[in-house]
């Protein structure tokens, strides 16, 4: 069977149940219980996550995510991650999944939109800075052979009934809109075909501001 690993913040928090379960018979879904936050942090935990046990070396496919975190803006003092930062980190973070899953495709997915006017004056995020850090990311990572998996396209065709606040698509239109992208994604990398998936056998779940985060 298929070794799958998720890495990635709430975005992915709010499909990995729904990912694992869809995939239940055709692939093994791994994640970490907790957000990954922003880059550094995944470049800091993914070590402890390996050695713990908690994600397999022998992963066939990794299917991650960050940015988010990296261009929120806080007191109009610029990305919490300024953009060459998050260029450098990235192709380290990829360089650290090729030394743990030496074997894994490794696909980047793109972050997703948000609704850009609810945020308040001191902690924002817009839409044309989800753009730039994409782009960043799309720069730094096809060339070194990742896939894109471009999540934040998916999110543009979101209506009121897949969002579950400012950011995230927490609700059963929103995890079938991103989960049902990414169950596909993931198929066609590891080879699974696409009439073995258990799509709606998923029973959504109550997620709290403190799983979810920011």
């Amino acid at each position: 069977m298929k070794k799958i690993v998720l890495l990635g913040d709430s975005i992915r928090m709010g499909y990995d149940k729904y990912v694992r379960k869809s995939l239940e018979g055709s692939a093994e879904v791994f994640y970490p219980a907790e957000n990954c936050r922003f880059t550094f942090y995944l470049l800091r935990t993914l070590r402890d996550w390996v050695k713990n046990g908690v994600l397999p070396t022998d992963a066939d496919v990794v299917h991650w995510n960050a940015g988010l975190w990296d261009m929120a803006v806080m007191y109009d003092d610029g990305p919490l991650v300024p953009p060459e930062v998050y260029a450098q980190t990235l192709e380290r973070i990829h360089r650290r999944l090729q030394l743990h899953f030496p074997k894994a495709k490794l696909i980047f997915a793109t972050s997703t939109s948000v609704q850009e006017e609810k945020y308040g004056p001191d902690f924002r995020r817009t839409n044309k800075g989800i753009e730039e850090y994409n782009a960043i990311a799309r720069s730094v990572l096809e060339p070194l052979g990742e896939e894109i998996d471009d999540l934040y396209t998916v999110s543009l065709a979101a209506t009121a009934e897949h969002h579950s606040d400012l950011t995230h698509y927490n609700t059963d239109a929103g995890r079938l809109l991103l989960g049902g992208a990414v169950v596909e994604c993931l198929c066609n990398a590891a080879d699974i075909p696409l009439d073995a998936i258990n799509y709606g056998a998923f029973s959504a779940e109550n997620y709290s501001a403190k799983e979810i985060g920011n």
